[in-house]
């Protein structure tokens, strides 16, 4: 498989390591010195693009992968105001676009424990919940993207929830993401239920980047045999 790298950041670059050692090759890379080289004809020399950039820059990127008729797989966030946008373009060039928060398996299966134990909760009204996401200092979102996904399956299922917060006090019918930004750290991603009594704590943490990377890898491999708007359930058919 060829690949098109878009973004050789600190993920990029993990990327490329997985991606050879499962016998791919990269194809192209773009990164901040040669934004240029994004064109249709350098893309279509490639099988997929794996794109790890900026919200500012990645519907565009999607866009020309789209037009060049190559699927990409995506893990930038901050961004998701446009999804719309972005799904309608995918489905009118009839391409294929695998957008995660968060490639890793790990995680994936921890969004399920979560709307398990939200489902548990769902009646224990003595119970408030939040949320905690650690990250190094350099992520530019906050909250994460996979805070994100976390927050918006627990609204969906609580039903005394409505909507989340980010560092603020919470009204009655909101959950606050508290986001904090330290050295290194890959993610932590904690959510908590507290009564007057106890409290109940489930929280996935990160050692490297390479889970997240090795997942961005499995889907680049999975959109060569499925098309359309896929994500990680797809992937690992929950």
């Amino acid at each position: 498989m060829k690949i098109a790298l878009i973004g050789y950041g600190k993920m990029g670059k993990e990327i490329e390591k997985i991606a050879i050692s499962r016998g791919h090759e990269i194809s192209l890379i773009i990164d901040i010195v040669n934004p240029d080289d994004l064109t249709i004809e350098n893309l279509q020399r490639c099988d997929v693009a794996i794109e790890f950039t900026i919200p500012d820059s990645a519907i565009k990127n999607y866009n020309i992968c789209f037009d060049a008729g190559i699927p990409v797989v995506s893990g930038t966030t901050g961004w998701l105001d446009k999804k719309d946008e972005v799904y309608k373009k995918c489905n009118e060039t009839n391409g294929t676009f695998f957008y995660g928060s968060n490639f890793s398996v790990g995680v994936n299966l921890f969004f399920e424990l979560n709307k398990k134990l939200a489902e548990l909760m769902a009646s224990r009204t003595e119970y408030n919940v939040e949320m905690t996401e650690v990250h190094h200092t350099q992520k530019l979102d906050a909250p994460s993207g996979t805070a994100i996904s976390l927050v918006d399956d627990i609204i969906d299922i609580l039903p005394e929830k409505q909507s989340w917060v980010n560092d603020k006090e919470p009204a009655r019918d909101s959950i606050n993401i508290k986001s904090e930004r330290i050295g290194q750290v890959p993610g932590i991603h904690t959510i908590r239920y507290e009564s007057d009594v106890d409290f109940i704590e489930i929280s996935h943490s990160a050692k490297s980047r390479k889970g997240f990377a090795f997942g961005a890898v499995l889907a680049a491999e999975y959109c060569l045999e499925n098309s359309g708007i896929l994500t990680m359930k797809d992937l690992l058919k929950i």
